[in-house]
């Protein structure tokens, strides 16, 4: 059985309670894990809140020397921990493995900037007066993890939170934890001390309150839904607590009438469909130009019906299975919403008949059209494998259309035309805007949504903002 890591060493839960963890395409338990409790988070905030002098004291430079270290470790064991990732999760093995490559990416992208941290000097503030501007971390972090790509957005909430000074505590999703325990086993074991990085498993209604809660947590980072976000940020607030908040999405994409048709249909299924399109950037609403809409619905069907589908680790799998059967039940009541109000399918909208598919969750890629734009799948996040696509007479319609969603996470356009681009760039209400590009997030660049998407950022410098307190200081001689 696996366990928690507290204070550097594996522990089970006070309780004595434990999670079984399913594997998505069978249906046969994987592991179990301790079922935390409030009392296993407060051991954990003690001991991040003790190793905390000991590790903002220690130069910047060498915690990104221990991270590069643990990069190396992850590396000789991508292997293993890619198959108990899609064990645990569902995915191919393929995606499991880029997941660990961004998570390690990012770990990298870190490391590099740890040299880099500095505050500022202002002169002549008076007569004989100048100041300076400290940077100094924030204290223990929490970081609520969620289910679909349980490594990576780990990563972007640990890295910076590491580089910057703090110590953490990491709640993974309660049918994902196995990769997370050990990758933050091998983080240890690369030399971070006692205390500096914790995991306690268990319920979000139990662990995960408690985190909010807990007085020596003094910022969240948050993956998740919408609805549990705003529960988190108002919890947050009884404490005046910092947070991120990284929550749904239902990206639009544009298709404008002098685009490259193949490499739109091309970014649309990658898009969609990735992660069984179990992913907050996912591409969930397509508009696209009158005069070359049929030819983008057929080029997209066509590519959809070449998708095949099955367990993760089987060779030439691109969807897995679903992650869970009420995950699966959610996306057939949406579509069963659009049918009914006169969507039609144009491939998929069931699931995949045989013995290969009769434990697992799994649904087949699904396009609709004719969707009305007040159905489940226009106003919701669909979180799976379906994409509706709708027919627009112009890019003023396409914006309107696309900024008609509460979220506001990513967005795209297709177009030859560098003024259209710019123009929807500008207009388009979302965080992050690809223009004649697939859905990839960069380190470099920062990334978090509009609206009700999210608040705060990721990656780029501006994570290690969000990790970081700044402090006036005046000096007179």
């Amino acid at each position: 059985m696996a366990q928690m890591l507290i204070n550097g060493e594996f522990v089970d839960s006070v309780s004595g309670e434990t999670m079984k963890i399913y594997n998505p395409a069978t249906g046969e338990v994987v592991d179990e894990v301790p079922k935390g409790t409030r009392e296993d988070v407060d051991r954990a905030a003690k001991a991040a809140a003790a190793a905390f002098e000991g590790w903002w004291a220690t130069p910047a430079a060498k915690r990104g020397e221990i991270l590069y270290r643990a990069i190396r470790m992850l590396e000789e064991q991508e292997d293993e921990l890619a198959h108990l990732l899609t064990s645990e999760q569902g995915k191919p093995v393929r995606e499991a493995k880029l997941e660990l490559r961004r998570f390690m990416h990012t770990l990298e992208h870190y490391a590099g900037l740890a040299k880099n941290l500095r505050g500022g000097y202002v002169p002549s503030l008076d007569d004989r007066r100048f100041g300076m501007i400290l940077k100094r971390p924030i204290g223990v972090v929490g970081a609520i993890v969620p289910w679909n790509f349980p490594v990576s957005l780990m990563g972007n909430k640990i890295a910076p939170a590491l580089v910057a000074g703090n110590t953490v505590i990491v709640k993974p999703a309660n049918t994902t934890p196995l990769t997370d325990i050990r990758v933050i086993r091998i983080l240890n074991e690369a030399g971070l001390p006692p205390g500096v990085l914790n995991v306690v498993t268990g319920p979000g209604s139990e662990v995960g309150e408690a985190m909010v809660e807990h007085p020596l947590i003094r910022k969240i980072g948050f993956t998740g839904s919408t609805p549990v976000g705003r529960r988190v940020m108002a919890k947050a607030a009884e404490q005046i607590k910092r947070v991120t908040l990284e929550l749904g999405g239902s990206d639009p994409m544009i298709v404008c009438d002098d685009a490259d048709i193949d490499a739109a249909v091309s970014a649309a299924s990658v898009g969609r469909f990735f992660n069984c399109g179990q992913a907050c950037l996912a591409i969930k609403r397509v508009y696209v130009f009158e005069s070359v809409y049929e030819e983008f619905v057929e080029k997209l069907k066509a590519k959809v019906e070449r998708l095949r589908v099955g367990p993760g680790w089987e060779k030439g799998v691109l969807i897995g299975p679903m992650h869970t059967a009420g995950q699966r039940a959610e996306i057939e009541e949406q579509v069963a919403d659009a049918v009914e109000r006169g969507a039609k399918i144009v491939v998929g909208g069931r699931r995949p008949e045989g013995p290969p598919y009769e434990r697992g969750n799994y649904y087949l890629p699904t396009v609709l059209v004719e969707a009305p734009h007040d159905s489940r799948v226009a106003t919701e996040e669909t979180f799976g494998p379906v994409l509706p696509v709708w027919r627009v007479r112009d890019l003023d319609e396409a914006i309107r259309l696309a900024n008609s969603s509460i979220y506001g996470l990513g967005s795209s356009i297709w177009t030859r035309d560098l003024s259209r681009a710019m123009y929807a760039a500008e207009r388009i209400e979302a965080g992050y805007t690809w223009i004649n590009a697939p859905q990839k997030i960069y380190d470099e660049l920062p990334f978090g949504g509009m609206k009700q998407s999210g608040i705060g950022k990721e990656h780029g410098l501006e994570a290690l903002e969000y990790y970081m307190e700044t402090k006036a200081v005046v000096i007179g001689v």
